[in-house]
This record gives structure tokens, sequence and C-alpha cells, in this order.
């Protein structure tokens, strides 16, 4: 009622001062600015509020137990909430309270399950947001939206009748990159200093005991206040599984799937090298849909391979090369498979000429088993494998195509860490004043020392590599033990 009455006061007002000839300009200008201050403000107000009270995750339903492959990143982290657990302890042992943990690694390694998991183990409320979701146009937002998210925690947690609150801030370095870096926008500092404040005021005798957890792949970016101790007191690395990881990781992924008898999870870990866990999940999940789409009641090795493809390259395109094309395509991949095994038998995986993602055909090699170290003899075997497809065009069509472009690049970079590593011909080098026409010179020699060795190789296996490549583009797929069965008719095989 009074806003209605006040309403048809002011149009009055302006009404008679309309009629008596008055000037309204200055006025409306004014009404303006007015209006549009009070939206900003109450705008700013409900982002803020909105933001905190969305964040928070009433239940746990993720336990360490239910994470796969990350054996060393939980060992590290519990040990580290195990203070947060023995309070009493602390407080007899005058121990300074943990206030952060940073969880760095790749994306898909599970850093945010693992502070989900961390929350539940802790019996701490959960809170979680982005880091981008802090900085916005408005000056100002970012550090009220920091304030705000630490009170909500307390709130939420004395609500819930627990002592323990766990705020987890994914891709932090968006928050809290090195400060100066945005001199023409100063709400990024401005947030990142109300963080390092709400996080100086945690002490260990508080009502609510707050645990902040981050996570980043760039740690690089971050500056360097918030990863002095008594900010982020531990850093938890979150890396790629390894074999043995990825196995567990399919074993949890696949425990609603009904898998036929022949399917062997070992075999697809160890295809599966440079996977993550977000990738492994999705391997599973399109085996199955693979399965449904061919109205199979289980699911079939065949399916996992297929998924493998998938997940790695993208789904199948509908490009239709033409036939000289196609056969340039299997010429191609036949001579990198040759040579792939050549230097390590039984490393090729998967040969086809099926279109996918950017690639009209490609050649899959099974990984080692967790190496970390390369020697010589390893980085040269690569730079073969690479050079090797461009090669075979050249021995059977007489020139070579662009599809061999990235072989080319990757080949560079292969010669470019035997220089770095000190296993050229320069021996140990500083590779940053390194001159030019050197650096050339030694890549080159490099190369095309490798050349020499693929062409040999290549062409004293001209009658077998032409069976496989007929056998490819007749069937566009085969796999290892095909290929191998016709590689052992080579007395360099046998």
């Amino acid at each position: 009622m009074v806003k209605e009455v006040g309403l048809g006061l002011i149009i009055a007002v302006v009404t008679f001062l309309v009629i008596c000839g008055y000037d309204l300009t200055p006025l409306i200008f004014l009404g303006v600015l007015g209006v549009g201050a009070y939206f900003i403000v109450r705008t700013r107000g409900l982002m803020t509020k909105n933001f905190s009270e969305q964040r928070i995750s009433p239940q746990h339903e993720i336990s360490f137990a239910d994470i796969g492959g990350q054996a060393g990143a939980i060992r590290e982290l519990q040990e580290a909430l195990n203070f947060i657990k023995n309070n009493q302890a602390i407080l007899h042992l005058g121990i300074r309270p943990l206030k952060g943990i940073l969880l760095t690694g790749p994306p898909g390694t599970g850093k945010t399950l693992l502070a989900k998991a961390a929350a539940g183990f802790t019996d701490a409320v959960f809170i979680s947001c982005s880091g981008s979701e802090f900085i916005e146009m408005y000056a100002g937002v970012g550090a009220q939206r920091v304030r705000r998210l630490f009170q909500a925690a307390r709130e939420a947690t004395l609500k819930q009748g627990k002592n323990n609150a766990l705020i987890f801030i994914d891709e932090i370095d968006i928050l809290a990159g090195k400060r100066g870096q945005t001199s023409n926008h100063l709400e990024y500092d401005q947030t990142l200093n109300q963080l390092l404040v709400e996080m100086d005021g945690i002490k260990v005798n508080d009502k609510v005991r707050i645990l902040v957890v981050a996570a980043t792949n760039r740690m690089d970016l971050l500056d360097p206040a918030i990863l002095r101790p008594g900010r982020f007191d531990r850093h938890v690395k979150v890396e790629l599984p390894d074999k043995q990881g990825r196995l567990e990781i399919l074993k949890l992924h696949t425990q609603n799937k009904p898998l036929a008898d022949s399917v062997s999870l070992e075999e697809i870990a160890k295809d599966t090298f440079g996977f993550s866990g977000a990738h492994l999940e999705s391997l599973a999940n399109e085996a199955a849909i693979l399965a449904m789409r061919e109205n199979c009641e289980v699911v079939e090795q065949h399916h996992f391979r297929e998924a493998i493809d998938k997940v790695m390259m993208g789904d199948r395109l509908d490009r239709h090369p033409s036939p000289a094309e196609l056969r340039r395509v299997s010429i191609h991949e036949t001579g990198h498979a040759f040579l792939s095994e050549l230097v390590r038998p039984g490393s090729v995986s998967t040969l086809t000429i099926a279109p996918r993602g950017m690639a009209l055909g490609y050649m899959r090699q099974t990984s080692e088993d967790n190496t970390y170290l390369y020697t010589m003899e390893y980085l040269e075997n690569q730079i073969a494998v690479m050079l090797a497809g461009a090669l075979a065009e050249e021995l059977f069509l007489g020139d070579h195509s662009t599809g061999a472009v990235n072989d080319f690049e990757q080949a560079a970079g292969l010669a470019e860490q035997i220089i770095g590593a000190g296993m050229s011909r320069l021996k140990v080098v500083d590779t940053k004043t390194l001159p030019a026409g050197l650096r050339y010179r030694v890549i080159t020699e490099i190369l095309h020392g490798q050349e020499k060795r693929v062409k040999e190789h290549l062409s004293r296996a001209y009658d077998t590599m032409e069976i496989i490549v007929n056998l490819l583009l007749e069937h566009e797929k085969i796999n290892g033990e095909q290929l191998r069965s016709y590689l052992r008719r080579e007395t360099c095989f046998v």
C-alpha cells in the first residue's frame, strides 16, 4: 500500500511540474542514476548470498574406498587429515592447526573426489566452489564472496551440530594467481588478499574448525603468499594412475556392468597408458553403450577396444577418402606398425584406416610398464617409428604426403630431448645458450641417421608390408596379433 501511495505521489508531482513548464531533464538523469545504483547494490548482495548458500553439500556419499589408483595421494591426505580428527592431541602438543591442503595434478585424476572423501573422513560440512566464481566485473564482489563463504561454512557447521567444515576451491589458480599480473583489474588482487586474511584467521581453538582444500593443474601460476607455510601447509600430488592404478579404477567403474568372461581388465589397463580416472570412467561407459547398440546382454572385450579408440581419437567420421588416399594411409600406418614391432616386439595394439578425429588412420601402441626414464636407444627407436610412415609412402608411392607433418614434429621434439639430456655428440650443453645453427645441424644429423636406418629395414620387408597393406584395405582394422602373424614370416621377426 505504501509503495502504491508513494508511486502515485511521485507521478502527481512530475505531472504538476510539467504543466508549470519546468525542465525535468536533470531530475530524470538523477533518477536513472539512483535506480541503477540501487539495482547494482541489490544484485551484488543477492549474488553473494546465493553464491554461498548454493555451495553446501549436506551429505557425504564418497569415501576413500571409492577412489582407485591414488593410493599414494590418499595415504598422504589421510596423514594430514588425522591432525583435524585428533584435535585433543593438537591442543595438548601445541601444534599449529592445518589450514590448507593443495591438490595438484592433471585434469581428471580425482582431485574433487579426494576433497569430498576428505570431508567424509573428518565428518565435516562440505562446501565447494570454483576459482572463477569469485571474479566479477563489480569491484569488491570477489572479496565479499570470500568473506561470505567462510561465514556460511561456520553457520552451516553450527546448524548441523558439527565441529569441522571443509571448503573446496577448484581451479584456485584463477583466484590465487600471482599478484601484479592484472594491473588493470585489481579485483583479482583484492579477492586473493581477502582469502589470505580469512586463512590467517583460522585458530586451533575455534568453535568451528575450517580446512581449505584447493585443486589446480597449474601450480606455477599461484602467488607465493598462498603457498607459504601457514596457508597451504600440505601439497598433495595427484598424478595419472599407473597400470595397477588403472586396473583398480576399471574394477570400480565396471562393478555395475555385466562383463563377458572373455573380458580382461588387465589387458585394458595395459592398453590405456596415460589415461586419467575420468578417461577410464568414460571408457567403461562407452563400452557399455557400444554393447547396447549391438543388442548384447554383456560387454565384450572388443567393445572395450573400440571404446579405447573412441576416447583417444573421437568417434568415427563420415569422411570417405578416395581409393588412392586409402591406400596411402594404409601404407603410412603399416610403416609405423612395422618399425614399432621391429624395435619393440609385441608393441602394436591396433592398426586401422578408419577416420577418427583429425586422423584418417592410426597405429596404437601398447605402453611399456611404467617407464619414467628414457635411454638414447629408446628415443632413437621412437624417432624411427615416427619417420617410418612417411618413408613407407616414399618406398611404395615415390613421395610422402602432408599426413606426416605431425610425425615430423614429434620426431624433432624427441631429437631436441636427446640434445637437452646430453646424449647427442654435443654431450652436456645448455640448450638456452646453444646457437640456433648448431642446434639445427645436430637435430638434422639425428633425424637423418634414423631415416637411413628405417629405409634399410623397410626395403628388406617390402613383400610382407604389401600383404599387410592389402589386408588393412580389406578389413579396415587389424589387431596386433594378426599383424604379428604376418610379420613373423620375415627372418628379422623369427
